[in-house]
């Protein structure tokens, strides 16, 4: 199940599994989700390419995921990132060739965090209170829903999850605009991966990221706390919010939504930007 060397790694693999049924064993081939560490390395004017953690991610979209990262951990700001290619160190053997990318910023990163590993469910770690977390963050933009808008946006999110029809082992983010018009969705074996592909692609495409959020499993601080970076102005989600995630979307003013159903949602934030 191991990519082969020097080529790139696709987000699922084929297997062959035994699958029990009714007391019956049928061997039939399947896929899984694909995972791969990334290597984050950071190169600016007199700084040379220099390493910034290593994160568990399902290879695909890696520049985007990259460029997310930088911008939510506030390293550059989106109009900073030069450019973002694969590493062509000659040490480099053929299997970790598309596993090294270098962020190429236009001046010097606002901050360099300290090399580290991290792991596909680790975001913001590290943040000691919502305070430290908002820093000098503006509040976040007032997005009005409907009902019937907020009902239909998980729908509109499966719908687009490819990877996830053939694995059911990834993780969705999506951006819509209010109108529940579905701007663009990315999959990840990390929901935190997710969240920074789909804002990366934004950021390098140059367009503005749209203020709603939809997501396919809990809504964590970490997530919350990139969406506030990004200037994301409500969160849907299918899972439920952790205590930290609604203290902080309260606090920025955001609408946060959760376990949302054809039939029934629950609003943690901002209950009154949702019309019935």
């Amino acid at each position: 199940m191991t990519p082969a060397a020097g080529r790139r790694p696709g987000p699922t693999v084929r297997t062959r599994v035994t699958e029990v049924r009714d007391g019956a064993a049928v061997v039939h081939e399947d896929r899984l989700a694909t995972e791969e560490p990334l290597e984050l390395r950071l190169q600016a004017p007199g700084l040379p390419a220099t390493r910034l953690g290593v994160t568990m991610r399902t290879p695909g979209n890696d520049f985007e995921l990259a460029a997310g990262w930088v911008v939510h951990e506030r390293v550059a700001p989106p109009d900073g990132i030069g450019g973002v290619r694969y590493c062509t160190d000659t040490d480099l053997s053929p299997a970790q060739e598309f596993n090294v990318v270098t962020v190429e910023l236009t001046a010097s990163p606002l901050r360099l965090p300290l090399a580290h590993l991290a792991s596909s469910a680790c975001g913001v770690c590290g943040s000691d209170s919502v305070e430290e977390a908002l820093g000098d963050q503006a509040a976040v933009p007032r997005v009005q829903l409907t009902a019937k808008v907020v009902h239909r946006l998980p729908e509109g999110l499966r719908d687009a999850q490819e990877s996830f029809s053939r694995t059911g082992g990834l993780h969705a983010a999506g951006l819509f605009e209010p109108d529940g018009a579905r701007v663009l969705v990315r999959e990840d074996v990390g929901r935190h991966n997710a969240v920074d592909k789909v804002v990366g692609a934004c950021v390098l495409s140059g367009r503005p990221v749209p203020p709603v959020l939809v997501l396919s499993g809990r809504i964590g601080f970490e997530l919350v706390q990139k969406a506030v970076v990004s200037g994301i102005g409500a969160i849907v989600a299918v899972g439920a919010p952790s205590s930290l995630a609604v203290a902080l979307a309260e606090r920025a003013g955001m609408l946060l939504v959760g376990f949302t159903r054809a039939e029934r949602f629950v609003t943690y934030a901002g209950s009154d930007r949702v019309g019935v």
